[in-house]
């Protein structure tokens, strides 16, 4: 037989089939926790996603309506009594006495206008009737004379008559001349300009030597006096609040020269109707000015303390929503679900708002809610959220 090299007559190696076996189940082993973390990470993305799809919202307290609110609303403060003085007859000024700030009393002279045309009106409206007079008496004469003689029978009834007839139409003439002069000397008495009432020279818009226009329709006067012991405010209160605005109630006004300074002031009357356009109610407020502190035709700002809202809530405005079956908010029920409640505005007070039914106490309301939120929707509720009453938490 042919020799065969050594190495061809061993047997196979023992530890060989053992570690492929190992090496599969450790292949197995690899491929198995592969699957699982895989598996595990997918699930954990799901939950996280699930999560992630839930919004996280800011929920509010509705806050109680019980307690004292203000309202604060422009006014236009104006004297009790105001006039603009124009003159009643052409000419000019003469002199003027008094200046803007000047107190006045009531027919105190503030300025005298020279009228030469009307001064010659009125003495020629004296001639005029001292003609008429004389005219009269010579009349009255003729018509004695002529009504003797008519007992005499040496005139005419006709005759006698006439002479009578010409007496009274004299008469009348001199009654027409002497209210003619009257007319005149009464516009004479326009040449002084007279203080209507009590009060203050809040304007002069004449000097001496100006052209005196009576009459004109731009003519801006000549003085301007208010009374301004005591003043008027007028203030425009919204519809819904018209109901609590009421004679009696007192206004507390502000003005920019007195910052920190209030004056107090009564609510006389309303106009009794809502503006068509301005959707208010005009209010008079009325109070004295003894030291003339407050100046008629200036700004102000006039707070009314409102009564208590009993059985309302009050929300911020951001918590609304606009939804097609009209004004809802979203609360968040025991199970942590958003659900829609539709409610009704008493009040709209700008940033916060009054809701008169729909809502209760107890309700979490969510606080700027999302567009896509629906009924029913899972949220989850911020770790801090705050109240629509300061100093509550949600």
């Amino acid at each position: 037989m042919p020799n065969h090299p050594e190495a061809m007559h061993h047997r196979p190696q023992r530890w060989i089939k053992p570690t492929l076996l190992v090496g599969g189940a450790v292949a197995v082993l690899v491929v198995g926790v592969g699957l699982i973390t895989r598996g595990v990470a997918s699930a954990h993305l799901r939950t996280e996603a699930v999560e992630q799809s839930i919004p996280t919202v800011d929920v509010v307290m509705p806050a109680s309506g019980h307690e004292a609110e203000t309202l604060t609303l422009p006014g236009e403060v104006q004297a009790t009594n105001s006039a603009v003085i124009h003159a009643r007859v052409p000419g000019y000024l003469k002199r003027w006495n008094v200046d803007i700030g000047t107190p006045v009393k009531a027919g105190q002279e503030l300025a005298e206008i020279d009228t030469p045309e009307l001064d010659q009106q009125l003495e020629q409206a004296k001639a005029h009737l001292a003609a008429a007079v004389a005219d009269e008496k010579f009349a009255q004469t003729t018509a004695a004379r002529w009504t003797h003689l008519l007992g005499r029978d040496a005139v005419s009834h006709q005759e006698a008559d006439e002479k009578t007839a010409e007496l009274d139409a004299k008469t009348t003439g001199v009654q027409a001349a002497k209210a003619d002069v009257d007319r005149l000397m009464a516009l004479e008495s326009f040449k002084r300009i007279v203080a209507p009432f009590s009060g203050m020279v809040t304007a002069r818009t004449t000097d001496i030597g100006a052209l005196i226009t009576a009459g004109n329709a731009s003519d801006p006067g000549l003085f301007t006096v208010a009374d301004v012991r005591r003043l008027r405010i007028y203030v425009h209160v919204p519809q819904s609040y018209s109901a609590m605005i009421v004679p009696g109630v007192t206004g507390h006004l502000a003005v920019p020269e007195y910052p920190g300074r209030t004056f107090d002031a009564k609510l006389v009357s309303t106009s009794g109707a809502v503006g068509a356009q301005s959707g208010s109610v005009l209010v008079e407020l009325q109070m004295d000015n003894p030291q003339s502190a407050l100046k008629p035709g200036e700004y102000a700002q006039v707070t009314f303390d409102l009564p208590p809202s009993a059985g309302v809530v009050q929300l911020p405005a951001s918590a609304l929503m606009f939804r097609q079956k009209g004004m809802a908010v979203a609360v968040v029920d025991p199970r942590g679900r958003a659900t829609m409640k539709y409610i009704k505005i008493q009040r709209d007070l700008g940033t916060t708002v009054e809701i008169a039914s729909g809502l209760s106490p107890a309700d979490r309301v969510i606080n700027n809610p999302p567009d896509s939120l629906v009924d029913g929707q899972s949220v989850r509720i911020a770790a801090k959220s705050r109240n629509a009453a300061p100093g509550q938490e949600g």
